[in-house]
């Protein structure tokens, strides 16, 4: 995606070296970090340098090339699923790296890692063009999407996951609004999607979570797209906190709710939303802003990283094939065809 002048990708390798946008950083400051092996590219995702559902499967698959290149595959791998338990994407790539070395030792096994991580980044971005173009249909000229969180380009590739149908949108010339949740407590919405639909030239504004049933209520959102970090095989979904809520209001004010994800974020053996692990978060990220404390002294917080948001609010969910319904006949079945 531009940025200024120059073209860049969420995440990508040099020799062995892993560079990353670090997104802690935005939209204040732009810098291109450096992990020179896997023990300091797996402390990037856990830290968040790099975030996004895809965007983490592609650090995940560069950080695990960096050990079998070291000669640590085994413990490379672990130390790399450790990083964040939601998303399914790192356990998704951390599968592909490990069948593409399985048999294979020395120069061979290491041959292997590179290519496939290359083949797992590469993915994201097609799948990203396929979803845009899939889910552009969705949007009419003059369009007012309401999203949450950040699944744009920083966070998947290139093109994003819930931002590729706006931007597809946008280089076929229609016109699109966008309401960007600042989403708390991280505040993706406020600092990285709002960034990337700046660099864009995509109209939108920031508005508080707690502002999203108003503007609903009020008739000025016409569609809900959101992404997803992980989905079930009933057609639950786990994405950021807040998504459920958002997904409650959509349908109370009859407002379609889509959640765009690519079919790697598709988890088969999960049975249903309640069986994904929501990974619990440092309480500081409630706590304070910017460093500075915002809460007295004497209280702690709660800071769950995402919920799951049950199929029966989701009207469809936008993947590289098409869009389907999040049922579990139509979930298996793109799979199998």
């Amino acid at each position: 995606m531009i940025v200024g002048k120059k073209w860049f990708t969420a995440v990508w390798p040099e020799g062995r070296t892993v560079k990353m946008i670090d997104q802690t950083l935005l939209p204040h400051k732009f810098r291109i970090a450096s992990f020179k092996n896997h023990h300091e590219t797996a402390k990037a995702i856990k830290e968040m340098v790099v975030r996004g559902a895809g965007s983490i499967g592609a650090a995940a698959a560069f950080g695990a090339a960096q050990a079998v290149m070291e000669g640590k595959a085994t413990k490379g791998f672990e130390e790399l699923l450790n990083t964040r338990p939601t998303a399914r994407d790192l356990f998704w790539a951390i599968e592909r790296m490990e069948k593409a070395v399985k048999g294979k030792d020395g120069k061979e096994a290491k041959l292997a890692a590179v290519k496939e991580a290359r083949e797992i980044s590469g993915s994201y971005v097609e799948n990203g063009r396929l979803i845009g173009e899939h889910g552009s249909v969705l949007l009419h000229d003059g369009a007012r999407v309401l999203t949450h969180c950040n699944a744009g380009w920083l966070a998947m590739q290139d093109w994003g996951s819930a931002l590729a149908p706006i931007y597809w949108a946008k280089r076929e010339g229609n016109r699109v609004f966008v309401f960007a949740d600042e989403t708390r407590p991280r505040l993706q919405g406020a600092r990285l999607t709002a960034w990337e639909l700046a660099n864009e030239g995509i109209e939108h504004k920031i508005i508080a979570d707690n502002a999203a049933g108003y503007y609903m209520q009020k008739g000025d959102v016409d569609i809900c797209i959101v992404g997803a970090d992980r989905v079930a095989r009933n057609g639950d979904i786990a994405n950021k906190i807040g998504t459920y809520e958002k997904a409650v209001l959509a349908k109370e004010n009859g407002i379609p709710f889509y959640v765009a994800a690519p079919l790697s974020t598709i988890d088969l053996k999960c049975k249903k939303g309640a069986d994904i692990k929501i990974e619990e978060r440092d309480e500081r990220e409630v706590l304070f802003i910017e460093g500075k404390r915002i809460a007295n002294e004497k209280s702690h917080a709660l800071n769950p990283g995402f919920d799951v948001t049950p199929a029966r609010y989701i009207k469809g969910i936008i993947t590289e094939e098409g869009i389907i319904r999040p049922k579990p006949d139509e979930i298996k079945g793109v799979f199998d065809a």
